[in-house]
């Protein structure tokens, strides 16, 4: 894990992952569409020791995923594991819906993450291999809930190309496996119309864990599967929900 790409690295599991990373001696790049927030996670690494930088881009775009992916490789040489993070939430009913919400959340969560995917694998295929881990969701694969059917289904669709790509991937020296967070400590936690003690009381109520995860413990996750120690870990799911999908 000598260099790393992390999209959506500028608040919650994507920042995490990247000072996690850095604390371990990863250099890192992290990606997103809000330039403020990605200086803001490059200057905790810079501040602890670590080394970053930061490209702005919409992964939805072609454009913008091939600028993530060539930065790393143009600052530090090679793509050793990219951790693909960036991801919108929806809400509404499904009839109730908009189509260009539909499109949107379908743009960055599917179609972004398969053109993260399309470039990290022609890097690493380049180099003799790397490691990807992309951050779908315990709605969806997992688990449904009403009101989020743009979210499931795009999560859904992550966890399979994920594991498809995986199979295809592997005798190439690209191994390819995904989290599946439940309700962690985000932004992206709280529904509409709820306060932070609303989400921490339905939370609470509803997981066997009965709390939140911390971005922390989902980024150790990543960590663990981009690591030799999971080098026989392939188009794997990994859930991390505190027992709610169980």
């Amino acid at each position: 894990m000598d260099t790393a790409l992390v999209t959506g690295g500028g608040s919650g599991i994507g920042r995490a992952t990247a000072v996690a990373l850095a604390a371990r001696g990863t250099k890192v790049v992290v990606a997103g569409r809000q330039e403020h927030t990605l200086i803001e996670t490059a200057k905790m690494i810079e501040e602890s020791g670590g080394t970053a930088s930061h490209v702005l881009a919409d992964i939805a775009l072609a454009e913008g995923a091939a600028r993530a992916v060539g930065t790393v490789t143009e600052r530090y040489g090679r793509l050793d594991l990219a951790v693909n993070c960036a991801g919108l939430p929806s809400w509404g009913l499904t009839a109730d819906m908009a189509p260009a919400e539909w499109e949107q959340v379908m743009g960055v969560n599917v179609n972004g993450t398969w053109l993260c995917m399309k470039y990290e694998i022609e890097q690493m295929l380049g180099q003799g291999g790397g490691a990807i881990v992309n951050v779908s969701s315990r709605i969806g694969p997992h688990m449904r809930v009403t009101h989020q059917s743009a979210y499931a289904a795009s999560k859904s669709a992550l966890s399979t190309l994920t594991r498809s790509a995986a199979r295809e991937y592997i005798g190439r020296g690209i191994r390819i496996n995904a989290v599946s967070p439940g309700p962690t400590d985000t932004a992206m936690a709280v529904w509409p119309g709820e306060t932070a003690a609303d989400r921490d009381a339905r939370v609470a109520r509803d997981i066997p864990a009965g709390r939140l995860a911390r971005p922390e413990e989902i980024a150790g996750a990543v960590l663990w599967l981009a690591s030799p120690g999971a080098a026989f870990v392939v188009g794997h799911d990994l859930v991390i929900d505190g027992g709610l999908s169980a």
